[in-house]
């Protein structure tokens, strides 16, 4: 299958001019989820015709279905043009939107709507089988949230995330993050392994967790800190990140962020640093509606249970 052609608004007055009505945001959908015609889930098959205004019937095997059908946007009693809006709000600020704000920009009937569009769309913004970082990579762990002091590396009151960024002359390149449950060895290998390609560099203080990093097939570089282990010259890229993050999340989010959900906030950021350089914001909305009609259906209920995807 061939990517779509990426086709998105430039500015405010084009977006509103051009997602005016149910059938341009339908059109939209089916554009970036069908970019080479309509494609049966059930069959694969090609041919269809339309039937009941918002549906396909499959030539094949009869099939009908929606271009909503199998996305983040199944079920939806909503329409798509306040969705459309939703993802508009989120990804034309730098910094995103709290669900709070989304929900008065868009006058949603309850906070619970609000939160949980935007957790959808979250989910979204990680792309299946996305490339892993190359070339240098600097990885560290830091603590967020919690209160007290932290006793080594391990504290039942403060979460752990591993962070990978890299290097590319002076400054930084793409970047990794998730939260992991210790430091050891096991733990940060795991993250090395699902998010930089063998053959890398990986600089890394001395901690002992990264002793295997080199047998791992990874080229190790090591910094030993001293003095004062906060230094951030030592490691800046990832000192320079988490200290993004933090201001993010107390800016945007207030620090209101449950420990159980941190990682797709670390997604939603990792989305928009990576993307921080496209010359128009429309482009994060587009990457971020293509992703969503590749993404499943996600129901209220599995989104407030605790996070056992990683």
């Amino acid at each position: 299958m061939f990517a779509a052609v990426e086709d998105y608004p430039r500015t405010l007055e084009e977006f509103e001019a051009r997602f005016a009505s149910e059938e341009a945001c339908r059109a939209y959908l089916a554009q970036l989820r069908w970019p080479n015609g309509f494609v049966c889930p059930r069959c694969g098959g090609s041919k269809a015709w339309p039937a009941r205004g918002v549906l396909w019937h499959c030539a094949g095997c009869g099939r009908q279905t929606s271009v909503t059908a199998g996305t983040i946007f199944q079920d939806t009693r909503s329409p798509l043009t306040t969705w459309f809006r939703a993802m508009w709000a989120v990804t034309s600020q730098k910094t995103g939107a709290s669900a709070l704000a989304v929900q008065h920009v868009l006058g949603l009937g309850s906070y619970q709507t609000a939160w949980t569009w935007l957790h959808k769309l979250r989910r979204a913004m990680v792309r299946p089988g996305r490339d892993r970082l190359t070339g240098r990579v600097e990885v560290d762990e830091t603590f967020l949230g919690g209160l007290g002091g932290a006793q080594g590396r391990s504290t039942a009151t403060k979460a752990l995330i591993a962070v990978a960024a890299e290097a590319v002359g002076h400054g930084i390149g793409r970047i990794r993050m998730r939260q992991i449950p210790d430091a050891s060895a096991r733990s940060l290998n795991a993250f090395i392994g699902e998010t930089i390609m063998p053959g890398s560099v990986v600089h890394t203080d001395g901690w002992r967790g990264y002793d295997q990093v080199k047998a791992h097939g990874y080229r190790h570089r090591v910094t030993f800190l001293r003095g004062d282990p906060a230094r951030a010259d030592l490691l800046p890229r990832v000192h320079r990140i988490v200290s993004l993050l933090k201001r993010w999340l107390l800016g945007t989010h207030q620090g209101a962020v449950n420990r159980a959900h941190l990682d797709y906030y670390l997604d939603e950021f990792t989305f928009r640093f990576n993307r921080r350089r496209s010359q128009h914001r429309g482009k994060l909305f587009f990457r971020l509606v293509e992703q969503a009609v590749a993404s499943g259906p996600l129901p209220y209920k599995r989104l407030v249970q605790s996070d056992h995807r990683r």
